[in-house]
């Protein structure tokens, strides 16, 4: 992972002390494109000890998520390539399909180490979706196509509300990490809020199973088979069982 970019609203991007360096680059580009404007319309200038401050959490957040699971940390290392951290109204992350590797970070003023890490690991997770996405294929209709009424579907996280159905299953997708590391740090609150929202979310998806592509069923059916018996340890395997190493679908061959 790239050192990360703090904001500072000028027309040059980063803070003055990055410009003119490749860690300006994603900063300038989001900005450019009207990309995650609602976290960057929010964002004010911040001093050097706040930037301290976030550089801190980031490195303690990593060194959290190696100690639930280095694998974990591999995977983070590997998906998230540049880090732009800045100070908004709007907290919490942000990730795109097409700028793989970047992720915005708003953090919460009243945010701990364990929410850092958890920022990291969501939009980690969802660059993974991203990508597999452009590799294999996840459904068999365009995403303008999914965003119609009748193609939505309950969400894991925004409980209650229906979403376009890809950003409905990345969400159910990313909740199984987050359950899985609050678990590991002794903590419940998110495996108690989830466990019945992802069983119907998923009794919702499956729905509009013929929407998925064949790779895009073998995840959902997956997906749902957890949901039915929440299983943390299967987490773990899934991370780091060998089993999956260099695993390609055979639907995608």
């Amino acid at each position: 992972m790239r050192r990360p970019c703090w904001s500072r609203p000028s027309t040059n991007g980063c803070d003055q002390h990055f410009r003119n360096t490749p860690y300006a680059t994603p900063f300038k580009h989001c900005i450019e494109n009207g990309i995650f404007t609602n976290i960057f319309k929010g964002a004010g200038p911040s001093d050097g000890p706040t930037r301290q401050g976030w550089d801190n959490r980031v490195a303690e957040a990593l060194d959290l998520i190696q100690g639930i699971s280095p694998d974990l940390r591999l995977m983070v290392d590997q998906l998230v390539t540049d880090l732009v951290v800045l100070n908004s109204g709007a907290d919490g992350g942000g990730s795109a399909s097409h700028i793989p590797g970047v992720v915005v970070m708003s953090p919460g003023a009243e945010w701990d180490v364990l929410d850092y890490a958890m920022c990291l690991v969501h939009e980690g997770m969802h660059l993974n979706l991203f990508v597999a996405d452009k590799v294999y294929g996840t459904f068999t209709l365009p995403s303008n196509a999914l965003e119609a009424e009748e193609r939505r579907a309950l969400s894991a996280v925004k409980i209650g509300q229906r979403r376009p159905l890809d950003k409905a299953f990345h969400a159910a997708i990313v909740t199984v990490p987050l359950m899985f590391m609050q678990d590991r740090s002794g903590v419940t609150t998110l495996v108690d809020l989830y466990a019945e929202s992802l069983r119907d979310a998923c009794e919702d998806l499956k729905k509009q199973r013929r929407i998925f592509t064949q790779y895009g069923q073998m995840l959902l059916d997956e997906l749902c088979e957890f949901a039915k018996q929440i299983d943390l340890a299967q987490v773990a395997r899934a991370i780091s069982g060998m089993e999956y190493a260099g695993y390609r679908p055979s639907m995608a061959t």
